[in-house]
């Protein structure tokens, strides 16, 4: 009979960071981010293979770095916050493919949509912290297209380029602390 010893680990927001850009005009590209989120994963024997992923995000603290856009953001042309204020994503499966590097697969739900995306990972190492803490960082990175998720909202200009391009591109770094 094998024992499984589940840890849990829950995301620092002190230390994470949750971006992604996006293509302006073609030509450009606007970087945001959300202020608010929390997030767990769980791991069985101390290996983050197979771990249990959970994150979510406050769409009202999105920002770009502009009031105008971050509001329009929130709109029912895009988030609509209001009736949908957390976007959240959990894992189907967590696979080591290299020495660091993982792929995580998951349903990741915007605006009441949900759709399996695959994400890369890559496990920056495990330490303690001077304060005693095991922390684990990891950087995340993958891309969407916005309209799958319902933030179907489009301009096109005089030239017939899109004002906002389709594809969204996430950057997100992590570090979870071990939960004793």
């Amino acid at each position: 009979m094998s024992t499984k010893s589940v840890t849990k680990w829950a995301i620092d927001p002190t230390h994470s960071e949750i971006t992604f850009k996006v293509k302006h005009l073609v030509i450009s590209t606007v970087t945001g981010k959300f202020n608010q989120f929390s997030g767990w994963l769980e791991t069985d024997n101390g290996n983050f293979e197979d771990a249990e992923v959970y994150f979510e995000a406050d769409v009202n603290s999105i920002d770009t770095n502009n009031d105008d856009r971050d509001t329009h953001l929130k709109s029912d042309d895009f988030f609509n916050a209001e009736e949908h204020p957390k976007l959240t994503f959990k894992s189907r499966s967590f696979r080591k493919f290299g020495e660091n590097e993982y792929k995580l697969i998951g349903d990741l739900t915007i605006r009441g949509n949900t759709k399996t995306v695959e994400l890369d990972v890559e496990h920056g190492g495990t330490v303690q912290d001077p304060y005693g803490q095991t922390k684990a960082g990891f950087e995340v990175s993958g891309e969407i297209n916005r309209k799958e998720f319902g933030l179907s909202w489009s301009a096109v200009t005089e030239a017939g380029n899109l004002v906002v391009s389709e594809n969204v591109k996430l950057n997100i770094s992590v570090q979870f602390t071990k939960e004793s």
